[in-house]
């Protein structure tokens, strides 16, 4: 009688768990926008999520350690005029953000350390070249300040967010509407998905593509018979995919091997609520003092629930084997030089002593940079009441003193922009 052999592998126990209820953040008006991306997006500072917004598109930005019930009153980064379509942190500064609309744009977002007064309205720069709504956006892996976007008008643009300027325009490529793009490792090559069924791997740089007759899949893997958009979120560092279904309320993992049959299926999490996006926590903002390989933030129709996928160890010293060495916030490359043909491959940081999110960076280019240029709006807080003891009634005159000059910068700015609108007016009544 043959003995079924159990193959081995160091994830096949790794099991899903739901943070407790006050870890989540509630009464978030999560966008009900028919797009197929996936509403969210988290570092390790920020949780961003496409939210309801009335005369155009916004975008809410939370602390991570801001869980709970979430202000109606809280501020939120507007300035489209259409509904906000993707979202997409920079992996090289934690308070960079791209957003994607229905307007045809693309803003590229400053999220200051502290929580700002008002709503942010002013981004650092609007890239402007698609000719209808651009629904997908990615930032190259290691390359400075370069963003990919790819519109309703079948175009992938390649732009240098740190000038403005279009670095690459990848036009005939795709005869349909593009479904989901993609960078490889080292940013050399895309993947692209089409209306067309299509499987396509491109070279921007030299403008071609350079694989896309697949014949036969080297696995395929029967899920369901649901019609939801699977949203894929693969870590590299433990060869494992997780599959959300929109609309769906479980979470399916696999692990990829080198040997057939080359996909293994590990477990599934499942919960009551269906999701309505997911976002994914790059692996240097996870808990390995917990030996937390991956956490997921579950996008409620009214609220965020973190899901953390852990592997059960006894010891609570450090896992070399979960943790390799991953991708940090530090690029590779300038984007002149991934123009110019050059590849590099992450620059790879440990995590033994636990990630610590670095300090407010400004961003550094080749060129004349707009990023480095606009800090971000809005007043910082005064932090004196609470840096020297002083009594309630001093404590009290300094709170008034600032608000008195808060009121008095309004104010000068309120007449500034008067100003400026007539001198418009009247260069709009010259010009006729």
């Amino acid at each position: 009688m043959s003995r079924r052999v159990v193959r081995q592998s160091k994830f096949r126990h790794v099991f899903g768990q739901a943070a407790k209820a006050d870890q989540a953040y509630e009464d978030i008006r999560v966008s009900k926008v028919t797009w197929d991306s996936s509403f969210c997006a988290v570092n390790p500072k920020f949780l961003a999520i496409i939210v309801e917004a009335g005369g155009g598109g916004a975008f809410i930005v939370l602390p991570l350690a801001k869980t709970g019930r979430v202000d109606k009153n809280h501020p939120l980064v507007t300035g489209h005029t259409a509904p906000v379509l993707d979202i997409d942190w920079c992996p090289h500064n934690d308070n960079i953000i791209a957003s994607a609309s229905d307007d045809t744009t693309i803003m590229v977002w400053q999220i200051p350390d502290y929580t700002p007064m008002r709503n942010i309205t002013e981004p650092i720069i609007t890239l402007e070249g698609h000719s209808k709504r651009v629904g997908i956006l990615s930032w190259h892996p290691t390359a400075r300040n370069v963003l990919l976007s790819a519109g309703g008008d079948n175009v992938i643009i390649i732009w240098n967010v740190g000038t403005g300027e279009v670095l690459l325009s990848l036009d005939d490529m795709h005869p349909d509407i593009i479904h989901s793009v993609c960078w490889n490792s080292n940013g050399s090559l895309l993947a692209t998905t089409c209306k067309d069924k299509t499987l396509r791997v491109v070279d921007p740089r030299k403008g071609q593509v350079v694989a896309n007759n697949f014949e036969e899949p080297v696995a395929l893997q029967e899920m369901d018979t649901s019609n939801g958009v699977l949203l894929p979120f693969y870590d590299p560092d433990s060869s494992i995919i997780y599959l959300c279904g929109k609309g769906d309320s479980s979470i399916r993992y696999f692990e990829i091997t080198n040997e057939a049959p080359f996909v293994h299926y590990l477990n599934t999490f499942s919960s009551k609520e269906p999701q309505r996006g997911m976002g994914f926590m790059p692996k240097r903002g996870l808990d390995v003092s917990k030996c937390e390989i991956a956490r997921f933030y579950k996008l409620h129709e009214r609220k965020c629930e973190p899901i953390i996928m852990t592997v059960p160890r006894k010891s609570d010293l450090f896992q070399d084997d979960l943790y390799p060495d991953t991708p940090g916030p530090e690029p590779a490359l300038e984007a002149d030089e991934w123009l110019s043909g050059q590849d590099a491959d992450p620059v790879l940081i440990s995590l033994r002593d636990g990630y610590v999110p670095p300090k407010h960076r400004e961003l550094r280019v080749t060129k004349r940079n707009i990023l480095d240029a606009r800090p971000p709006s809005g007043p910082r807080r005064s932090q004196s009441a609470s840096d020297a003891p002083l009594s309630q009634q001093n404590t009290l005159e300094t709170l008034l003193q600032e608000i008195k000059a808060l009121r008095e910068q309004v104010q000068a700015q309120e007449q500034r922009i008067t100003a400026l609108e007539n001198m418009l007016c009247e260069l709009v009544d010259g010009t006729d």
